[in-house]
């Protein structure tokens, strides 16, 4: 079930995406990071236990990035994070946003749910904010992929 985060669930959200942050595959977030974006978040619940999570995070009026998206090591293959995926770009049209970006280390992942390739440096230098707290800044070795909705 998938369900949009309560400020209750802070900690889990912290723990999932830090497991990947420990592997250079993701940003860490503090507590205080995820306080200030939980209407950003939903989790994904699976026997009343949250085991995955996904941000989408407006950008400029007709942009938004899908962040943070982890799931729990023992869920991968069921579709959770592609489920999550998907919730979140309905809510990105319900709100108006016309185009959602990700930058990642798995593209393919995203290209299966019609995301395409472009070059990072197109992309707003305002959504550089947060590489900023990245180890790997400005060597950034990500992907940058992008959905753009029909009208």
């Amino acid at each position: 079930m998938i369900r949009e985060a309560l400020i209750s669930d802070a900690k889990v959200i912290q723990s999932l995406v830090n497991e990947y942050a420990k592997k250079g595959e993701m940003i860490p977030l503090s507590l205080n990071d995820i306080y200030e974006r939980i209407l950003e978040f939903i989790v994904y619940e699976c026997d009343n236990k949250i085991v995955g999570c996904c941000s989408l995070h407006p950008t400029w009026e007709d942009l938004a990035e899908i962040r943070s998206l982890a799931v729990d090591i023992n869920f991968h293959g069921r579709d959770i994070g592609h489920n999550m995926v998907k919730y979140n770009l309905e809510r990105a049209k319900k709100i108006g946003i016309k185009k959602v970006f990700a930058l990642t280390y798995k593209p393919l992942f995203f290209e299966k749910l019609g995301f395409y390739k472009i070059e990072k440096e197109i992309l707003p230098k305002k959504i550089w904010t947060d590489c900023l707290k990245c180890i790997k800044f400005p060597d950034c070795d990500e992907s940058a992929v992008i959905l753009e909705f029909k009208d």
